[in-house]
């Protein structure tokens, strides 16, 4: 087990729950807690027991964004020297569905670590912007990109370049996030939705999440065959003969994620 500064981590059954522990500082994101958070992700993709796993912050917000004080020495060497967003590209390997729980404010890098996660639960109030072009710069964690994919070119040029706040129910709309609850229900509302998801078989969940991030990416026909390549895999697993045989008796079926 690790042992993290910045973060704090529980197992709820099938649910690791990770919290951004910062809450003086908004959950600003330093390189550090950026590493923790990751490292902690490849943790429980690891652990068979896990089959969840929950991102969210301690105090009134998700994360206001990347900790300033520590890059206004920056230069451009000393950026690739320490590969500054290496740790980032970790999280598109994350195997196990991954559910962020936000809320109070989800800015600049907060809003990039937001969109590392698969779905999205916001608590009403909730605001999200990039408002890295107010400060001479732009998003470098694949904020551009994410947000494109989602919303469309027109329309994440206007948020990335007015730094624009967008409410829960505006990014409701443009499919940023997948649900807008009370901030009261908020944690409630998430584990309920993450114990439902660990209810199905692991294997099932892990394979539809590459095939779906596979679809951003590549033209139909090849997205197809790929789709196609992960679903006969899953008919070597003992959770599709588990799944089938459980219909067939109509029974609850008994998934071991092998």
């Amino acid at each position: 087990m690790y042992s993290f500064e910045f973060i704090e981590t529980t197992v709820k059954g099938n649910i690791a729950v990770i919290e951004l522990n910062r809450p003086r500082q908004l959950n600003s994101l330093n390189r550090k807690m950026v590493c923790e958070i990751v490292t902690a992700m490849e943790m429980f993709d690891r652990e068979e027991e896990v089959r969840i796993i929950v991102l969210t912050g301690k105090g009134r917000s998700f994360s206001a964004g990347a900790d300033i004080d520590e890059m206004t020495g920056d230069d451009p060497v000393s950026l690739e020297l320490l590969n500054q967003f290496a740790d980032w590209d970790r999280f598109t390997l994350i195997k196990k569905p991954i559910i962020g729980a936000v809320k109070g404010f989800v800015l600049g890098g907060g809003f990039e670590l937001a969109l590392c996660c698969d779905i999205l639960i916001a608590a009403s109030g909730t605001e999200f912007s990039f408002p890295e072009a107010g400060l001479g710069v732009m998003p470098g964690a694949g904020g551009t990109q994410r947000l494109t994919k989602l919303v469309g070119r027109t329309k994440a040029l206007e948020w990335l370049w007015t730094g624009e706040r967008i409410s829960a129910e505006t990014a409701l709309k443009h499919g940023v996030i997948n649900k807008v609850v009370a901030p009261e229900l908020l944690i409630e509302e998430t584990l309920k939705f993450a114990n439902r998801l660990a209810k199905q078989p692991p294997l099932s969940l892990r394979l539809i999440k590459d095939s779906v991030n596979k679809a951003v990416d590549y033209p139909l026909y090849e997205g197809m065959q790929y789709e196609r390549k992960n679903f006969y895999l899953l008919f070597a697993s003992l959770d599709q003969k588990e799944g089938m045989s459980a219909f067939v008796e109509k029974r609850r079926p008994d998934y071991q994620g092998k």
